[in-house]
């Protein structure tokens, strides 16, 4: 109904447009909104208060010809003026009706809309150091960008999900010694863990798996691992300092070729770990993309060119720089080494570089909390190799606390006091966890209260959304176990029974869903649509507490039924695009 109050205001302005009367109008100028007192009208637009000053004329006068330009439309009943210059619009009795019938004919494709049409954007999110197993913290990310890419498809986008493997660089060799350790100490060595490694439990389960598949292949004596290397921390050295040392010893006591078995056998099991875990979680991709190949590509030895051709590249100390000051960087950043050796902002550059020369119009990342600086850097980077910076969108996803009742469970990746998704998922559920990393705006902290979680009460709102679509089914089961059936034909010629005001109440919150998915899509706000599942939610169970479904009256009867379907149907669909089940029964 929004969408169409727009299109009559747009069909007035061109009209008054045609006149002479306006100059041209930009489309982004017609905003209709529900007006929050219905005494005002269903819906309001102050389009006239925006484009009065730059026509030079009065609000007022300028909203009466709007008005004046409307053409006729059923859903309208009458547009007036308010206040400055505000025009408010009435719908027509009939209004809800016709859209709960939109709702039933339309099914599953209700709510969508062709907005992003012939538009390509590639939504990447979750892309975890393959370091260790997906943590609650990364779970909010996953749960985030798998709904925002099922709002953007509802609203006509063509999305391509994609995870960025960072299987190069620095994490992945601690992670490779730290397996390599623990392999030794599988083979019988003794040995000192490392401050710096990595020592989650699932490391010592890759060792036992890299030695029951290649033995005592890759076993060196420990006395030679750790001899004469720098003290670790806290005995007075630098953690640092300390694990590269290790890792230089262990490429040099297995060479080239078996540091890399290592290190491939590493990746490989906690990417499959990665993989199941996520597509348990409902959550999956179109590509996972290697941080590798972007070097045997050549895509950072191109992107590298594209700035050196732009005059963006000098060299100082050995080492190529890209003069990020000139974008807004606080520094200047190094994108060669004097060793010879890629930095990780050139591989991020280049791989930004190479979403575009792929076709993509908008690039979508879903970030941690800490990655301010590296947007506008990135950002920085698209603009100097001549792409508009407007193309690189960044939703920073703030973090997660875990809470049992009034104890909050610490959590830290490096030392193993995390708490994986896999465990989350199997205390809570799946649902409850997808739904409650969603329940709040994504730039906010999140508390995740375990109880509540897992209680099956009308306090936890899952619950209560889910126990909404059963109790649809269980009524339509009573309907047959009473040997009635439900008649379409009659529901749709006596919707306009359904006079009582908690129908009423109903039939508002079921029209406003089509509202709620662009805003959740355009807004990247998957928790307008929680918000709203639940209010639905609760307008349906108050209706169903204070009336009977199942009438002798058969007009009543169906009719009430084609409503009490409808939310059925809004509650799955809007479930579904928070990848949540609509179970048939509770």
């Amino acid at each position: 109904m929004k969408t169409e109050l727009e299109s009559l205001l747009a069909a007035a302005l061109n009209q008054l447009g045609a006149a002479g009367k306006l100059p041209p109008t930009d489309p982004s100028a017609i905003v209709v909104e529900r007006t929050r007192d219905s005494r005002h009208g269903d819906f309001a637009s102050n389009v006239a208060l925006r484009l009065a000053k730059g026509a030079g004329r009065i609000p007022r006068e300028l909203a009466a010809e709007i008005i004046a330009a409307l053409p006729a439309s059923p859903l309208v009943s009458r547009a007036e003026i308010a206040g400055a210059g505000f025009i408010n619009f009435h719908l027509n009795a009939a209004a809800n009706l016709d859209e709960l019938w939109r709702v039933l004919e339309t099914g599953a494709k209700y709510g969508r809309n062709s907005d992003g049409a012939g538009r390509k954007l590639i939504l990447e999110f979750v892309s975890a150091n393959p370091t260790g197993p997906v943590h609650v913290g990364t779970g909010r990310q996953a749960a985030f960008g798998a709904t925002l890419g099922n709002l953007l498809e509802a609203t006509g986008y063509e999305v391509h999900r994609e995870y960025y493997i960072n299987d190069a660089g620095r994490q992945m060799d601690i992670l490779t010694a730290s397996v390599w350790l623990r392999y030794l100490e599988t083979c019988g060595e003794s040995l000192e863990f490392p401050s710096n490694g990595y020592r989650g439990d699932y490391v010592r389960v890759l060792a036992k798996a890299l030695h029951a598949a290649h033995g005592d292949a890759v076993r060196r004596p420990a006395a030679n691992v750790f001899a004469d290397l720098p003290p670790d921390a806290p005995a007075g050295g630098d953690k640092d300092q300390y694990v590269d040392a290790i890792i230089e010893r262990m490429r040099a006591l297995l060479g080239a070729e078996d540091f890399r078995r290592v290190l491939d056998f590493s990746l490989a099991a906690m990417l499959a770990d990665i993989r199941s875990d996520l597509a348990d979680f409902g959550v999956a991709f179109d590509r996972w993309y290697s941080e590798r190949t972007l070097t045997t590509s050549g895509a950072i030895e191109h992107a590298l060119e594209v700035l050196r051709g732009q005059g963006r590249l000098y060299e100082k100390d050995g080492a190529t720089w890209f003069r990020a000051t000139e974008f807004g960087d606080d520094e200047d950043r190094v994108v060669v080494r004097a060793n010879g050796e890629k930095t990780y902002f050139a591989s991020d550059i280049a791989y930004h570089l190479e979403k575009r020369e792929r076709g993509f119009d908008h690039l979508v990342d879903v970030l941690g909390a800490d990655h301010h600086g590296y947007v506008a850097r990135v950002r920085g980077g698209l603009i100097a190799m001549g792409q508009p910076g407007d193309c690189l969108e960044a939703i920073l996803i703030q973090f997660v606390s875990l809470w049992r009742g009034e104890e909050k469970i610490p959590m830290g990746k490096r030392d193993a006091q995390f708490v994986t998704l896999r465990q989350l998922r199997e205390e809570v559920g799946t649902d409850a966890c997808r739904f409650f990393y969603l329940m709040r705006s994504h730039d906010q902290p999140l508390d995740f209260d375990l109880e509540l979680a897992k209680s099956r009460s009308n306090e936890n709102p899952v619950y209560y959304i889910q126990y909404a679509h059963a109790r649809v089914s269980s009524v339509m089961k009573q309907l047959v176990a009473k040997g009635y059936r439900y008649d379409e034909a009659a529901a749709r010629a006596h919707l306009g029974m359904l006079a009582d005001e908690h129908e009423q109440a109903v039939l508002t919150a079921l029209v406003r869903y089509p509202e709620i998915v662009r805003q959740a899509a355009v807004n990247r706000t998957p928790h307008s649509l929680v918000h709203y599942l639940r209010e639905l939610a609760n307008s349906f169970h108050t209706w169903y507490n204070a009336a009977t479904f199942i009438v002798e009256d058969p007009p009543l009867r169906n009719a009430r039924l084609a409503l009490a379907l409808g939310v059925q149907q809004v509650v799955r669909n809007g479930l579904g695009l928070l990848g949540v089940s609509a179970p048939e029964s509770m």
